[in-house]
């Protein structure tokens, strides 16, 4: 409160000083215009005088030398006005001065002073003069000597005598203002000090109380709107103080309830308020009990399946349970069980929520079920393939010596397939669960994709598809060398089965830092194939997950080649991702840090 009495001071201050001021200036100004005016009334006086004194001869044509009379008169009439006397002929040129060089002056015929002269009616101004160096007051007149003279004569006089009067004036001004500045602080002081007293109590009360000192009241005040204010100021103290017993007796109604339950727990009072949330429940929703308390169930709106399932008990007042996915942020499967809140005499008190988050136990279900279907299929064609061919071959019904190994062949080749994707069963449950320790050692790049190149240039020959290397020469990143070829051996291989023959596959390599200054490594295997539709992009990445199914079973693929490449990149603290538009290619993009963190 101090700062305002303060302030009110300062602004009552602030007004007797702007008044002052503004005076001030005022009779500032009114005193330089009349001073100024006294002296061109008395400088066209001197005028006046001279012209009736004067016998200076005609002024020289142009061109004619100066009369010395001209300068010596001019210099004595300076020293007897004590002021600067100029003669000027009527073309403007300047005949005698009493201070300079008439040749060294400029003409004078535009200056304000001589275009505003005219007989009887002296001309003046007020500038500042190069010659001299200060602000001067010019008067001139137009005369005709008796000796022949037609121009005009004019008195210039320094401003000095003026600003020293004003500075006189300024002092005594300011002088005044600040007796009058100490006498308004004293007396605002002693007005805002009566005004702000009692609202300063008021204030140091309600502070208290909100410090949860409940006791604090501001007690008997004068019979105005502040003692009025302090009345309402202790009636609020006295409902917040009954609240508080309210308050704490629920607290240890529900703190026995929490004691003896576990799992997450949500209850919403009978006015439809979240009345309590314990640690489990904050958990579960990512959620902080102390912005949600006491505030309407709506407020959890972004769990729409929890709104609407609390929506649901508070309607029927019933037993209820379910199950719903939130997202907090990760997906999370929540069993939910809602019971009503009775007391003895059956009143309803609201609905208890009790959350227990079973999303390992369905996910591991889900895998296990999804898991064993997958594997099932992919097993039961090749194995019904080999028995289809063997009960024939054994059956005798092929004579014919090429068919049979035809058949033998595809036997072998079904074998082989089925013995590939145990391999690759086996290898994704090792890497899915990290038991494969990664031996990292320095890898050079380009060296690197030539051997991986080698081993698929077969293949690329045979379907004439080129394949580019764009990789700088000086490029080392520290991995597991087995199984970053793993990785690339996939992804080049995918990019040569699904691109058309005569197509090219480009493998490119570049350095980048990231945006917390990480060295990493950008990968790009990019084609020009069939590509990948929009659709089945957020999926490519998936266990047996085929976009071409038919074409993936031909080619010998066991649709778990990308799964394993995202486990392992993930391995290695990298990321990848996929670019594709069908008709005109797919861009596997594989970013890596250079150098691995040391276990």
């Amino acid at each position: 409160m101090k700062p305002f009495r303060t302030r009110l001071t300062l602004i009552l201050m602030l007004l007797i000083g702007v008044s002052v001021l503004a005076a001030g200036l005022t009779m500032a100004k009114v005193f330089k215009d009349s001073h100024i005016r006294s002296l061109e009334e008395y400088m066209g006086r001197e005028i006046s005088l001279l012209e009736d004194l004067l016998e200076l001869p005609a002024a020289p044509a142009a061109g004619e030398a100066f009369p010395a009379v001209f300068a010596q008169e001019a210099k004595r009439l300076g020293t007897l006005t004590d002021s600067r006397v100029t003669f000027i002929a009527r073309d403007g040129r300047v005949v005698g001065d009493s201070l300079s060089d008439p040749a060294l002056m400029d003409n004078h015929l535009d200056r304000q002073e001589i275009r505003t002269s005219s007989p009887g009616s002296p001309g003046h101004a007020v500038r500042y003069s190069d010659t001299l160096g200060r602000d001067m007051l010019y008067v001139a007149a137009p005369i005709q000597s008796s000796g022949g003279f037609d121009g005009y004569i004019r008195l210039s006089m320094s401003l000095a005598i003026v600003e020293e009067g004003l500075r006189r004036g300024w002092i005594i001004m300011a002088s005044a203002l600040a007796v009058l500045f100490l006498i308004a602080a004293a007396v605002s002081y002693r007005i805002a000090r009566g005004l702000t007293r009692p609202i300063e109590h008021i204030m140091d009360t309600a502070n208290r109380i909100s410090k949860l000192d409940y006791d604090a009241r501001v007690g008997p005040m004068r019979r105005d709107e502040v003692g009025q204010l302090g009345a309402s100021i202790d009636n609020m103290a006295d409902s917040l103080q009954a609240q508080m017993h309210t308050i704490r007796d629920n607290e240890s109604l529900l703190q026995s309830v929490l004691d003896n339950m576990t799992g997450g727990i949500l209850m919403i009072d009978e006015e439809e308020r979240i009345g309590l949330v314990n640690r489990q429940a904050e958990r579960m929703l990512g959620i902080r009990s102390d912005r949600f308390v006491g505030k309407p169930y709506g407020e959890l709106k972004r769990f729409y399946e929890l709104s609407r399932f609390v929506q649901e008990g508070l309607r029927g007042k019933s037993r209820m349970h379910d199950e719903l996915t939130l997202f907090v942020p990760e997906e999370r499967l929540i069993s939910l069980d809602g019971v009503p809140m009775t007391a003895g005499d059956e009143a309803y008190h609201g609905m208890l929520f009790l959350f227990q988050d079973v999303t390992d136990i369905r996910r591991l279900e889900k895998m296990r079920s999804e898991f064993v279907a997958n594997v099932s299929h992919e097993l039961k064609t090749p194995v019904a393939a080999v028995q289809g061919f063997a009960e024939t071959l054994l059956a005798g019904g092929v004579q014919d010596e090429e068919t049979a190994k035809s058949f033998l062949k595809i036997i072998y080749d079904e074998g082989d397939r089925l013995n590939r994707l145990i391999g690759d069963i086996l290898d994704l449950s090792k890497i899915e669960s990290r038991r494969i320790p990664l031996d990292y050692s320095p890898v050079h790049v380009l060296s690197f994709f030539r051997s991986v190149c080698d081993m698929i240039q077969g293949t690329a020959d045979q379907r004439r598809i080129e394949l580019r290397l764009d990789v700088p020469e000086e490029l080392f990143i520290e991995a597991d060398e087995d199984r970053l070829r793993q990785i690339f051996i996939n992804l080049v291989a995918n990019a040569v089965n699904y691109t058309l023959e005569g197509g090219r596959v480009l493998l490119r390599a570049e350095e980048f830092a990231d945006e917390e200054g990480e060295e990493r490594i950008r990968f790009a295997i990019a084609d020009n194939g069939i590509g990948i539709p929009k659709k089945d992009l957020p999926r490519i990445f998936e266990r047996f997950y085929r976009v071409d199914k038919a074409r993936s079973r031909s080619s010998g693929g066991t649709g778990l080649g990308l799964s394993i490449v995202k486990h392992l990149v993930e391995l290695h603290r990298g990321v990848i991702f996929v670019e594709s538009r069908p008709g005109e290619g797919s861009t596997f993009t594989i970013e890596l840090p250079i150098l691995q963190e040391n276990p």
